[in-house]
């Protein structure tokens, strides 16, 4: 392994440690947030955001494996486990999100306004595009097609965040109590599109089973 290519794989396993602490931050406080006020969204995005900490970690711990200079085979082996438990992540996302959404729309929920949702939410939306930026540039680098899958995971996160503040917006200030469940369904077709892509990239990954 060269010295350039080892540099990338530190950095981009440090991002993923500084990934996995703030989704784990985001996890607690959007949680928190949820229930205090009854919010179907912010619990429903605090669950998304503990798929992209196992997400994170499993990739962390791919790219630990090669820094660690472990033969192809097993890096190929940690790549493909890694785009799976994306796809399977992508698929969690979808299936959350639709049933929340449509439960939602059928018993007209209506979420109370929470400050410290609002505030999460707004830390999000500054911190997902660093992470995007920095995930897809050692992406490249490094040729990772995991690095590029978790960064469009993390894209549907911002997404996300993005839909439910203006839901809870739109809530307080028009009382659109429908507004959220809408906004939310849109994020689906998306989220799906790209766990399928990244479940065919893990399929056309082979490797020998020692």
């Amino acid at each position: 392994m060269n010295k350039t290519r080892r540099n990338y794989l530190k950095k981009a396993k440090t991002l993923q440690i500084w990934n996995v602490v703030y989704d784990v931050t985001e996890v607690v406080v959007s949680l928190i947030a949820g229930f205090t006020a009854n919010s179907s969204a912010l619990i429903g995005w605090g669950l998304d955001s503990t798929i992209e900490v196992v997400s994170a970690g499993t990739l962390g711990w791919r790219l630990n494996g090669e820094i660690k200079g472990i033969d192809e085979e097993k890096v190929k082996r940690r790549q493909k486990i890694t785009l799976n438990v994306i796809a399977v992540s992508f698929t969690l996302i979808c299936v959350f999100i639709t049933y929340d959404s449509i439960t939602k729309l059928i018993n007209q929920e209506t979420a109370n306004w929470s400050s410290m949702g609002l505030i999460i939410l707004l830390v999000s939306l500054v911190v997902n595009p660093i992470l995007i930026y920095f995930k897809r540039n050692y992406g490249k680098k490094l040729d990772s097609p995991a690095l590029m899958a978790d960064a469009k995971d993390t894209f549907i996160c911002l997404y996300q965040t993005v839909v439910v503040l203006i839901g809870l917006l739109l809530v307080n200030w028009l009382d659109w109590w429908w507004a959220d469940p809408v906004a939310a369904l849109l994020i689906v077709p998306y989220a799906a599109k790209e766990g399928w892509e990244a479940y065919n990239k893990a399929k056309n990954i082979n490797y020998n089973i020692a």
